[in-house]
């Protein structure tokens, strides 16, 4: 019983000391939370104060940093708008007619006065266009320090102010300008010449002025330059101006000059030495760029060839760069926006008073041809010009001149013919004498003693022939390229620098075209008679030469046909006229000539050579036919 009551005691106090636990630990723990939350509030509230600080020194920072943001784009504000009120300015002098855009100030359009285009089914009453405004791009592009960043300035991006126009006797100057700082700008100068002086009113002066740019501008070697431009259709024949439609470039210091070449599709090329010119090259006009006191570091030209259906040849480009140094303050080009006329072009020079060749880019051919055409026939044609109106009579006189010039080349060359003619019975003889195959050798060495006996050239018909070519080449050459010739009418021709077209086929023949050329056609039936009174003479006095007749009298005359029956309709006349003239020659020099007195002046000849050594030709050829002979035999003996 004592035992149980100490038990109940004892468990009763245990329980009252862990209910004092309890309610002290519960006192002490809300005493330690509300000493907590106090502290936590004070804390709260300092940190809200310090984060209302740091804000509103953030916000003080902020205001502060945008505003010299604002400052500095205000410093730029001249480049913000993408030109969305660009204005266009016409400016003109006697010869061209030029359409500005303040947009990116650039040539948007360019109208030559003088000239009209060939439009299908109409009159000639469309001046000619150089530039496309809807492809038309001239942008130069540089760098500008902008804070911790560079910002690109693209100058087609932009639109500029227009500057009062400056007009005086001779020149009148488009000033356009870019404001880039509170006294800084880019100004885009154009000057436009009235001088009655063709190489200097085709010639638009352009310069770059920099006005206290160098402080602004970022750290950069060289400004890049982008041009481009989608060249109109001017001509009637498509396949012609596009063969003649090509980029062009210079470099500096040489005489000739480089081209992307003749292509139907697109060609480019990566130029990596400077240039001091590129030129969009059409058949008769040019947009030529030209670098004057800093040539372009470099080039990558391209063109690609338009559809013939859609009014354009082709779409051109160049990318390229000027040097760029903190002293540069200024950059001066040129354009020539003219026609390709030769005397014109080599007027064209640089500072120093040098032709930049720009009449290079007329293709008159190679070495002797365009030696020919440069120094005789331009300079002929352009005298001839100023005393006679009709192009056609000019262009006869241009092939009477031709004729009488190389008459002496001509005489001789069949002097030579009819002396190989009058010679026919020995040569028969000696064919009797060596009718074997084997023996063709021992035939060949006895003509050749008898050539040498009688003084007989066998060469005589060709040689004069082989230096006709240069000529016919520079004719050849020359008509297609002449601007002279274009737009001007002769007989049923209406432009002689194009094809004459008397009927227009419903369909297209391969080869030859959709209509018939009368200049091409007459051209071919005179060089058939040509060919055939050639053939019976040549074939009269060299028997080998009677395998020879399709391709002389009938191939040549159906190939010429089928080549010119789309050229220029002024080169077909020239030809036509030259094969005329050359057949009465031929009839002529017949009866000059007494066969006669040939064949009495052959044997004469035979006479005081019978025992004649032998020319060194002459030996170097019996030694090849020698040689030949053995080998046909070796030959044999293998059989």
């Amino acid at each position: 019983m004592n035992e149980n009551k100490q038990s109940i005691i004892g468990f009763i106090l245990i329980g009252l000391i862990f209910l004092g636990f309890v309610l002290y630990t519960n006192y002490e723990q809300s005493k330690f939370a509300a000493a907590t939350e106090s502290q936590q509030t004070v804390a709260t509230e300092q940190s809200d104060a310090v984060a209302e600080t740091v804000a509103e020194s953030v916000a003080t920072e902020s205001a502060e940093q945008t505003q010299k943001v604002a400052q500095s784009e205000q410093q730029y504000d001249g480049l913000v708008a993408d030109a969305p009120n660009a204005e266009e300015i016409e400016v003109e002098n006697d010869v061209l007619k030029i359409l500005f855009t303040t947009a990116g100030a650039q040539i948007k359009d360019v109208t030559l006065k003088e000239y009209t285009k060939y439009a299908p089914k109409e009159e000639r009453n469309q001046l000619v266009h150089l530039f496309d405004p809807e492809s038309a791009r001239f942008d130069m592009a540089f760098y500008l320090k902008h804070n911790l960043r560079n910002v690109k300035v693209n100058t087609a991006e932009h639109n500029f102010e227009l500057l009062p126009i400056e007009t005086s006797k001779n020149t009148q100057i488009v000033t356009m300008r870019l404001p880039i700082g509170a006294d800084a700008s880019l100004d885009y100068v154009y000057t436009i010449y009235n001088e009655m002086r063709p190489e200097r009113d085709y010639l638009v002066d352009f310069e770059v002025r920099m006005r206290n740019l160098a402080p602004l501008m970022a750290n950069q070697t060289s400004i890049g330059l982008d041009w481009a431009n989608r060249s109109y259709r001017n001509e009637r024949s498509f396949k012609n101006e596009n063969t003649y439609t090509t980029l062009a470039y210079h470099f500096p210091s040489e005489i000739g000059i480089e081209d992307l070449g003749i292509s139907t599709s697109s060609k480019d090329k990566r130029i990596s030495s400077s240039v001091d010119w590129v030129s969009f090259k059409q058949q008769y006009f040019s947009s030529t760029l030209i670098a004057r006191n800093a040539k372009f570091s470099y080039a990558d030209v391209a063109f690609d060839t338009a559809n013939e259906q859609s009014g354009f040849i082709k779409e051109f480009s160049l990318k390229s760069a000027v040097e760029y140094t903190p002293q540069s303050e200024a950059y001066k080009f040129s354009f020539y926006l003219g026609p390709n006329k030769y005397s014109v072009l080599r007027k064209v020079v640089d500072e120093r008073g040098e032709s930049l060749s720009l009449e290079r880019a007329i293709p008159l051919g190679w070495i002797l041809s365009s030696w020919i055409s440069r120094w005789v026939v331009i300079p002929v044609f352009d005298f001839l010009q100023q005393y006679i109106a009709s192009f056609g009579l000019i262009i006869l006189i241009l092939t009477l001149l031709v004729k009488i010039v190389i008459f002496p080349l001509t005489y001789k060359s069949y002097l030579s013919t009819a002396k190989m003619r009058v010679l026919k019975p020995e040569i028969e003889a000696i064919n009797a004498k060596y009718p074997k195959q084997e023996d063709a050798m021992k035939k060949q060495q006895a003509t050749m003693e008898l050539y040498k006996k009688a003084d007989v050239n066998i060469m005589g018909g060709c040689i004069p022939a082989l230096i006709q070519m240069p000529i016919l080449i520079a004719m050849f050459r020359f008509f297609p390229a002449s601007i002279e010739l274009r737009g001007q009418s002769f007989l049923w021709s209406d432009d002689l620098s194009s094809y004459d077209s008397i009927l227009q086929l419903p369909f297209n023949i391969p080869f030859y075209g959709d209509h018939v050329s009368l200049f091409a056609l007459l051209m071919a039936v005179v060089f058939f008679a040509f060919s055939y009174m050639n053939y019976q003479q040549s074939a009269s006095s060299q028997p080998q030469m009677a395998g020879m007749k399709f391709m002389m009298v009938y191939m040549m005359p159906i190939m010429m046909l089928l080549w010119f029956n789309d050229y220029s309709s002024g080169l077909c006349y020239y030809y036509l006229l030259s094969n005329l003239i050359t057949i009465i020659q031929t009839v002529v020099i017949r009866h000059l000539i007494d066969d006669n007195k040939i064949h009495a002046l052959v044997h004469s000849n035979m006479a005081k050579n019978t025992n004649g050594k032998k020319s060194r030709f002459q030996q170097k050829y019996e030694e090849l036919m020698r040689q030949q002979e053995q080998m046909q035999r070796q030959q044999r003996k293998n059989r």
